[in-house]
C-alpha cells in the first residue's frame, strides 16, 4: 500500500515531465520550419561606415548610423577575448550553443531573488538575438533564442560565432562592435588598449547605458572590477595583474570621434561624390576614401584662413554679445541650467561660448561650456572694453550677467573677449602639374556655414583676373615693354550701351605711358582697359575659356578688363596653374583613390599631367613671360609685404573689386598654387581700403610661409624662342645703352630707338606699330 501511495505521485511527476517534453518538442517542431535562414551569418557584411582620409591615411571624416571597425578574431587581443568570456559566457568552448549549468544557476538565482527569469544567454544566443530576433522578455522569444542557438552552433566554428559577437555587439554611443568602442570611449584601435580597458569595454554588453564610461563612470568602474574579479576566478589573470588592474586609471575619451585634421569642407565634397555613386550603400559598405589634401597643408590653411579673417574682424571692432539669457536666480542647479542654456551654441575650434556671471568696467567672470569659470581682466577685456562702460550708444548690448560672449586664449594662454567674424574667406591651393588639391578651406568654421566658397562661390574676380587679359594681348603681339597710356577715359551710354561710365584707378592718380609690366605691377585700371580695347573683348572672351573660365560668365565688354566677370576661386587655382606649369590646362582633383572594406581598389584617381597627357593651351612663352610680370607684382608692386617670405620664385596678383566688396590674393610658385578669398556672404563692402594685399594676401602669405618651408627655391628658366634684349624705359623700344633688360618672343623684338619717333606722330602709334 504504501509503495503505491508513494508511486502515485512519482507517476504524475513523471507523467507532467513527458508531457512537457512532448510540448517542447512539438513547439520545436512548429518553430524550427520559420527559424530565418544563417546567410546573414554566414555571408556577414556588418554596416561599416564611410570614412574619409588624408592623403598619409589620417581619418578626417566619417558618415554612418552605426560607428563600427570589423575585426578578425586572430587580430583581437587575447586579454580582450578573456574579459568577454569572462562577463558573459566563461563555458562557451564548452557547451553547445545552451549552457545548461548556466541555466539551472540562473533559475536558482532567480527563485532565491524572486526575480523574473533573466541571465543564462550565452554568446552563441546572444548573437542569434542581435542578428534575428528582438529584445523582449517572453518565454517564446527565449526558446526560439534557444533553437537558433543550436542551428548556429551547427553551421559555424566556435571562433567564428565570437567574432560575429566582438563586431556586432551595441556598446554604446552608436559604437557597434569592440573596436569602434575603444576608439569611441578611450580614443584608441583596439591593440593599443590595456587590461583594465579591455575589462572595461567587456562589461559593457551587459547595460550600455547603465555602464557606459562617458555617462555613469562610477557604474562603470563596479562593472570592471566585477570583470576583472571573474577573470581571476578563472585564472586567467594573476593577483597581481588584477590589483594592477583595478587601481590603473582610465582616460575616458569625451567626445565623440577626433579626426586628424579640419578639413570638413573636403570632407563634405568627398561624402557628395561617393553617395552619387553609392547612394544610400555609401554610408554601410565600408567605403574608404583617400584624398589628396595634407595634414600638414590643411592645417597650416585652416589656420591662415582663421587668422586673417579674425585680423580683419578685430580692426573693425566688437558688435556685442551674440545674445543674452536669463540667469537663474537661485544656485541650486546652477551649472545644469547654465549647460541647457549653452546647448544650442557650438563652439568653433578655440573659440568657445560662454555666458557672463558677473561684470563691470575691469573685469569679467563668465561660465565657459564644460563646466569652468573663467575670470577675465586687461587687456583680456581691450577688445570688447566700449561694451563695459556707459556708452550710450551701446546700452543695450552692454556685456552684464546673462550675456553670452565668445572667449578665446591669446599667445600668453590668457583668456580675452573676442568674436565669430561675419566675413568669410576660402583658401585652396594645388599643384599646378597635375591639379592635386593639397589644401582646401571653404569658410570661417564649416559648422556655422557649410556653403563651400571655394567650389560654390561666384563671384567677381577684380584686378586678379587681369593676368589673362595681359595673356592675351601676348598671343596678339603686346610685349611686356609695350608702352601703354595710363590716362583717363570715360564712356558714354551709347558706347557702353547702358550709361556712361569713367573708370579711375585705386589711387585716383595717372601715370601716363608705362611699361605694360609696369601697369600690371601696380594694378593701373586705365592701362588694362586700354589693353582690352586694343585685343577686342571678344577676342578675350574666347581667349579665357582656354584657362578653364566660362565664358557666358564674361560679357564681352570692357569692364571685364576689370574682372567684372564671376568666377570660384577653384576656377582662379585652375587658370594660375598655366602660368606655372609652362602653359597647361589641368583639372584639379582632390580624391586619390576609393577602397572597399577589404582594401580593394574601387577607383583612382587618373590627373592630367602637365607635359604629359595635358592639354598645351598657351604658349610657354606666354606663361613664363607672364609669370615674370607677375613676380614684379610681388617685388616691386601691389604685393610687396609677400617679400618677406625671402624668396624670389614667388608670383601673383592681388585684387579687389568695386566698393571693396571682394578681396582676392592669387599667388604661386613653380610647385603650388595658392588662391585666397574673403568677402562677405551677402555682397557688401569690406571697408575703406580693406583691399585684397590688406585682407587676403596676409593669409596667402601665413599659409605659404609653412607650405613652402622645406621646398627650395625654384628657378624659372627662360624657354626656347625668348630673347632677352636691353631697352629704353621710356619708349620700350631697343636700345644698346638701355637701362633695363626685359623677356621678348624672339619673333616680337620691338623696333630699335634708332628709328625716327617723330615718324609716327604719337607715343600711342608707336605702340601700335610695335605689334
Amino acid at each position: 500500500m504504501l509503495f503505491r501511495w508513494l508511486a502515485y505521485p512519482f507517476l504524475a511527476v513523471l507523467a507532467a515531465s513527458l508531457i512537457g517534453v512532448l510540448l517542447i518538442v512539438f513547439a520545436a517542431l512548429i518553430i524550427i520550419p520559420t527559424l530565418p535562414s544563417l546567410e546573414i551569418l554566414t555571408d556577414y557584411r556588418p554596416k561599416i561606415p564611410l570614412r574619409i582620409y588624408s592623403a598619409e591615411g589620417l581619418l578626417i571624416g566619417e558618415f554612418g548610423e552605426e560607428r563600427r571597425n570589423f575585426i578578425e578574431i586572430d587580430e583581437t587581443p587575447t586579454y580582450l577575448k578573456q574579459a568577454i568570456l569572462a562577463a558573459e559566457d566563461d563555458r562557451f568552448y564548452q557547451h553547445g550553443g545552451v549552457d545548461y549549468i548556466g541555466v539551472l544557476r540562473a533559475a536558482y538565482s532567480n527563485f532565491t531573488g524572486g526575480g523574473a527569469l533573466q541571465g543564462a544567454s550565452t554568446i552563441t544566443m546572444q548573437v542569434a538575438r542581435n542578428f534575428f530576433l528582438t529584445k523582449e522578455k517572453t518565454l517564446t522569444r527565449k526558446f526560439s533564442e534557444a533553437l537558433l542557438a543550436f542551428k548556429i552552433e551547427h553551421s559555424l566554428s566556435k571562433d567564428k560565432i565570437l567574432e560575429l559577437y566582438i563586431n556586432q555587439i551595441y556598446l554604446g554611443q552608436r559604437s557597434y562592435g569592440f573596436s569602434a568602442a575603444a576608439q569611441t570611449y578611450f580614443g584608441k584601435s583596439l591593440d593599443d588598449i590595456n587590461l583594465a580597458e579591455a575589462a572595461m569595454l567587456a562589461g559593457l554588453p551587459k547595460g550600455p547605458s547603465r555602464f557606459n564610461p562617458v555617462v555613469n563612470p562610477k557604474r562603470a568602474k563596479i562593472r570592471q572590477r566585477y570583470v576583472l574579479k571573474r577573470m581571476h576566478e578563472l585564472n586567467l589573470i594573476s593577483s597581481e595583474k588584477l590589483a594592477m588592474a583595478e587601481k590603473q586609471p582610465i582616460a575616458i575619451h569625451r567626445q565623440v570621434r577626433n579626426f586628424a585634421m579640419p578639413a570638413e569642407y573636403v570632407v563634405e565634397m568627398a561624402r557628395q561624390v561617393i553617395y552619387q555613386r553609392f547612394g544610400e550603400e555609401a554610408y554601410t559598405r565600408g567605403i574608404k576614401v583617400f584624398t589628396t589634401v595634407t595634414k600638414s597643408d590643411q592645417e597650416a590653411a585652416y589656420e591662415a584662413l582663421r587668422k586673417g579673417a579674425l585680423e580683419y574682424d578685430n580692426r573693425h571692432g566688437y558688435r556685442g554679445p551674440e545674445a543674452f539669457i536669463e540667469l537663474p536666480r537661485n544656485d541650486t542647479n546652477l551649472k545644469k541650467n547654465l549647460e541647457e542654456s549653452l546647448q544650442p551654441f557650438n563652439d568653433s575650434n578655440d573659440i568657445h561660448i560662454a555666458v557672463v556671471l558677473s561684470a563691470s568696467s575691469n573685469s569679467v567672470k563668465a561660465y565657459h561650456k564644460g563646466g569652468e569659470v573663467i575670470q577675465m581682466s586687461g587687456d583680456g577685456l581691450k577688445f570688447a572694453k566700449r561694451f563695459l562702460t556707459d556708452d550710450p550708444k551701446v546700452s543695450n548690448k552692454r556685456i552684464r550677467p546673462g550675456a553670452l560672449i565668445r572667449i578665446q586664449k591669446n599667445e600668453k594662454n590668457v583668456w580675452q573677449i573676442v568674436q565669430l567674424p561675419q566675413v568669410e574667406a576660402a583658401l585652396v591651393a594645388i599643384d599646378p602639374m597635375d591639379g592635386m588639391v593639397r589644401a582646401l578651406v571653404g569658410g570661417f568654421d564649416f559648422n556655422l556655414n557649410q556653403f563651400n566658397h571655394v567650389t560654390q562661390a561666384w563671384r567677381q574676380a577684380g584686378s586678379s583676373f587681369k593676368p589673362f587679359i595681359y595673356s592675351a594681348s601676348l598671343e596678339k603681339g603686346f610685349t611686356p615693354a609695350t608702352i601703354i597710356n595710363d590716362a583717363p577715359l570715360f564712356f558714354n551710354a551709347a558706347q557702353t550701351g547702358n550709361k556712361s561710365w569713367e573708370p579711375k584707378n585705386f589711387d585716383g592718380k595717372f601715370s601716363g605711358p608705362i611699361r605694360m609690366r609696369v601697369a600690371l605691377a601696380q594694378s593701373k585700371n586705365l592701362a588694362s582697359i586700354r589693353i582690352l580695347q586694343a585685343i577686342g573683348p571678344r577676342y578675350a572672351q574666347d581667349y579665357i575659356t582656354r584657362f578653364g573660365f566660362d565664358s557666358n560668365r564674361h560679357p564681352p565688354f570692357l569692364p571685364m578688363a576689370l574682372g567684372a566677370g564671376s568666377v570660384t576661386p577653384m576656377q582662379m587655382a585652375v587658370g594660375y596653374a598655366a602660368f606655372a606649369n609652362g602653359g597647361f590646362r589641368i583639372y584639379p582633383y582632390f580624391i586619390d583613390r576609393i577602397e572597399d572594406d577589404q582594401g580593394r581598389i574601387l577607383d583612382h584617381a587618373r590627373p592630367m599631367v602637365a607635359g604629359k597627357n595635358a592639354k598645351q593651351v598657351i604658349d610657354p612663352r606666354n606663361a613664363f613671360l607672364m609669370t615674370s610680370m607677375m613676380q614684379d607684382v610681388i617685388q616691386r608692386g601691389t604685393a610687396t609685404s609677400a617679400k618677406r617670405l625671402g624668396r624670389n620664385d614667388i608670383a601673383g596678383k592681388t585684387g579687389t573689386t568695386s566698393n571693396f566688396i571682394d578681396a582676392w590674393f592669387c599667388g604661386f610658385q613653380k610647385d603650388l598654387v595658392t588662391i585666397t578669398w574673403a568677402g562677405f556672404d551677402e555682397p557688401r563692402t569690406l571697408g575703406r581700403n580693406e583691399t585684397g594685399g590688406r585682407v587676403t594676401l596676409p593669409i596667402w602669405i601665413n599659409y605659404m610661409e609653412k607650405a613652402l618651408k622645406n621646398i627650395p627655391v625654384a628657378t624659372y628658366a627662360p624657354p626656347k624662342g625668348i630673347t632677352v634684349a636691353r631697352i629704353n624705359p621710356g619708349t620700350g623700344l631697343r636700345e644698346q645703352g638701355g637701362a633695363i633688360s626685359e623677356y621678348f618672343f624672339h619673333e616680337q623684338l620691338p623696333p630699335e630707338a634708332d628709328l625716327p619717333v617723330e615718324e609716327f606722330g604719337s607715343i600711342e602709334e608707336l605702340w601700335n606699330q610695335s605689334f
